[in-house]
């Protein structure tokens, strides 16, 4: 098996919640889904991966490097979605593609335009006028479009409509396609992962 990520014995330890010792890994070309109701620990794994968190012990990797050896290089190969838009409010998606093409090295602003066409969200709209679905949507358009070879996806589908719901799940059957691609995707809505998840 040639594992895109490699979750080993992570363990976190909060005063009154634990990570235990989790270990999982995540194919070439599939979809694993991180299933539990809220407060299970699904975001907490993701932000150990993202090392936006100190894991207390456990191994992770990422390609097969060590994420926090390699984590600049590892992160133009991932894309990103919480459950929540975080960009700064009064931004719209033109001056989003302006940042990113400089962050990126790989940032394509013809395919990031394709999104946005796709997903029907105008170019020079605020991000606070823009609905959950809206921002969502430009949240999966941003971490599309610097063509990672890793989606990691928290809550994603949380609090969007079954229509909507079922546009993104449909765009992530489409990325995994390329068996270069993966997708790691927490949610507490068991029919999206059954619809969509290798395991």
């Amino acid at each position: 098996m040639n594992a895109i990520l490699q979750v080993e014995n992570l363990t976190k330890q909060y005063a009154d919640f634990k990570l235990d010792h989790v270990s999982f890994s995540v194919p070439k070309g599939t979809i694993m889904g991180l299933i539990g109701e809220n407060g299970a620990g699904k975001s907490t794994t993701i932000k150990a991966i993202l090392n936006l968190i100190d894991k207390d012990s456990g191994t992770i990797k990422l390609f097969g490097q060590d994420y926090q050896q390699h984590e600049m290089s590892i992160k133009q190969e991932i894309g990103i979605v919480f459950d929540d838009c975080h960009f700064p409010k009064q931004l719209t998606p033109k001056d989003l593609n302006l940042i990113l093409k400089n962050i990126y090295l790989k940032w394509d602003t013809h395919l990031y335009l394709d999104y946005l066409n796709q997903f029907k969200l105008p170019l020079n709209k605020p991000i606070k006028d823009f609905s959950r679905g809206m921002k969502m949507k430009l949240s999966l358009a941003t971490a599309l479009g610097h063509r990672p070879k890793l989606l990691i996806l928290d809550e994603p589908t949380s609090g969007l409509d079954p229509i909507v719901r079922n546009e993104i799940l449909d765009i992530f059957l489409d990325f995994i396609q390329d068996e270069e691609h993966s997708i790691l995707i927490s949610s507490h809505i068991t029919s999206d992962l059954e619809k969509i998840a290798d395991y």
